[in-house]
């Protein structure tokens, strides 16, 4: 298997951890928040799992983001 290959790989769990965060975050959302209509508009204190959920959902993207960049300069 290629270099390209396991980025390819990588890239894949990635995207899945990431989309999973982002779905677990939003849990109590709903589709509310698409028509415009104030529901649940006050700042709440992110504490223990919802905290933790947020800063994975942030390390995930990031890293996302470093191996697109890795994949398409390893493809040229």
């Amino acid at each position: 298997m290629t270099l390209k290959g396991y980025f390819d790989i990588a890239l894949i769990i990635i995207s899945i951890a990431l989309i999973a965060s982002v779905i677990l975050q939003n849990k109590g959302v709903g589709l509310g928040g698409l028509t415009g209509s104030d529901s649940g508009g006050f700042f709440t204190a992110r504490r223990g799992i919802e905290k933790t959920l947020f800063w994975i959902t942030i390390g995930a993207s990031v890293i996302f983001f470093i191996l697109t960049l890795a994949t398409v300069i390893i493809s040229k």
